[in-house]
């Protein structure tokens, strides 16, 4: 939460997921369908240097989500097989998901009690952005950087 102090007045502000789409590169969604290899996924996630995809078929809707983690279980359950399996056969299926307005702390609470690292974002029923737990902690470092700036600010009388 920031809290913004001016004048002895504490102004409280949770970091809303909004807040670190906007700080983010890029908004986009890397996206496959259902019926892609496993093979091609991994090397989309290597190429793009990110940590998961969503699943969908309309590019609206998440049915699932597969992440590094899911890519490295189905390998060394199923050894090179796994490399041709089709995403669906390892997707996280129905996948947690947000909005914009949820709360920094909200969305960290949810990742850690699930253990999951990516959360699709939705708007209207359609998939908006994508934040992942490290997003999160930098905002909240952020977050927590403008604090103690604002307490020095105010100890030292720097108004």
């Amino acid at each position: 939460m920031v809290r913004y102090i001016y004048k002895f007045n504490i102004i409280e502000a949770d970091v809303l997921v909004t807040q670190i789409l906007n700080t983010k590169k890029s908004n986009g969604v890397v996206m496959v369908t259902q019926n892609t290899p496993v093979k091609e996924v991994a090397d989309v996630l290597s190429a793009r240097n990110i940590g998961s995809v969503v699943i969908s078929s309309d590019g609206q809707i998440p049915e699932g989500i597969v992440s590094e983690r899911d890519v490295v279980r189905a390998i060394s359950k199923h050894g090179e097989a796994a490399l041709e399996f089709q995403t669906s056969a390892i997707m996280t299926r129905n996948p947690y998901t947000c909005e914009p307005s949820a709360t920094a702390d909200d969305v960290l609470s949810l990742m850690t009690e699930k253990r999951f690292r990516h959360i699709p974002v939705m708007e209207n029923g359609r998939l908006v952005g994508i934040i992942t737990q490290g997003d999160v902690v930098k905002a909240k470092l952020s977050e927590v950087s403008m604090e103690k700036d604002a307490l020095e600010n105010m100890i030292t009388g720097c108004w």
